[in-house]
């Protein structure tokens, strides 16, 4: 199936794709023989394709971080786990679909999965909240961490949100005290803990998912603690200046990688990963893999010491050469 490129700075590209199709249907239709005009058009788009995505900004990268054909927290558990059964609830009245969570089986191992999860229609966002969860969304969250901890199952939790939910009903019920209380239980859990930035890696509702033992990331995701269009509203007073706002953050995987924010780096698709989520999910199994031998293999004594140390080491900086 061809790819799709339907965001602004890909429309070069679909057009150059277009004029193949529209060679390739002729030469069918009329047995003409295009082999070598569609040879150096396909050559040619190839080339603009790696320019495209070898030089994207960061405010490019976002929109492919948003996409709404972006692979899910569910699309992946599907494609990397067997077994797996969802679990629901807070335990205390609510089930907050934006998160979700459950128990499958990776490699024959059982490990608990926890994720922000959007819609992929109006009616299914509506219906998750767009992937903002609410405080009881963390609690559940919560009720997740502890049941691994008591079964002794890895974690494993996929960020990809806006924000957690910034309405005064999540205010008035505790929307900073449960992701303050997920941060807390996350640095607390005597298990291997992993987290993945699918997409959208935004604010407090990001963070409460990202206290873990390695933290990775997509090529194309964003991880910080306002989104670039809060930023900008804050220091320009216009959410226009979004772009500036987005370079200046240093959001993007290889800037939070050379910061030393991530961990890894989980190369897309040419594309991003919604042009292959066959392929994006084998390249993230693959690291998941990889990251959790090397913490399993670790001693068992200092896990929660060394999680410590991890992120008390952030925002460390010397002056004047020293």
């Amino acid at each position: 199936m061809a790819k799709r490129y339907d965001l602004e700075f890909e429309r070069p590209l679909l057009e150059l794709e277009e004029k193949i199709d529209q060679f390739k249907r002729m030469a069918a239709e009329n047995g003409i023989g295009l082999e070598d005009e569609v040879t150096r058009l396909e050559a040619r788009a190839a080339e603009l394709r790696k320019g495209i995505f070898d030089g994207l900004t960061p405010a490019q990268r976002i929109q492919i971080a948003r996409h709404p054909r972006r692979p899910t927290t569910l699309d992946y558990i599907g494609a990397l786990t067997e077994d797996f059964v969802e679990l629901h609830g807070d335990r205390q009245g609510t089930d907050d679909l934006a998160l979700v969570g459950g128990v499958g089986r990776f490699d024959g191992r059982p490990v608990m999965f926890i994720g922000h999860q959007k819609g992929r229609d109006t009616k299914d966002n509506i219906a998750r909240n767009f992937g903002m969860p609410q405080p009881e969304g963390y609690r559940k969250a919560i009720r997740f961490m502890r049941h691994a901890a008591k079964f002794g199952m890895p974690l494993v939790c996929f960020i990809d949100t806006p924000g957690a939910y910034p309405g005064i009903a999540a205010e008035e019920h505790n929307q900073g005290g449960a992701i303050a209380l997920s941060i807390y239980e996350m640095s607390q859990l005597p298990v291997p803990c992993l987290a993945v930035v699918l997409g959208e890696g935004g604010s407090g509702g990001a963070l409460a998912l990202g206290v873990a033992d390695r933290v990775l990331m997509f090529e194309h995701a964003y991880y910080s603690v306002i989104t670039p269009e809060g930023c900008a509203a804050i220091l320009w007073k216009d959410a226009g200046h979004m772009a500036e706002a987005a370079t200046a953050m240093k959001l993007t995987a290889v800037d939070l990688k050379k910061l030393g924010i991530v961990d890894d780096v989980i190369t897309e698709p040419i594309g991003g990963a919604h042009q292959d989520s066959v392929e994006a999910a084998k390249r993230l199994g693959d690291s998941i893999r990889r990251h959790l031998a090397e913490i399993v293999q670790q001693p068992k004594e200092g896990l929660l010491d060394r999680r410590y140390q991890k992120f008390r080491v952030m925002g460390r900086f010397a002056e004047g050469g020293a």
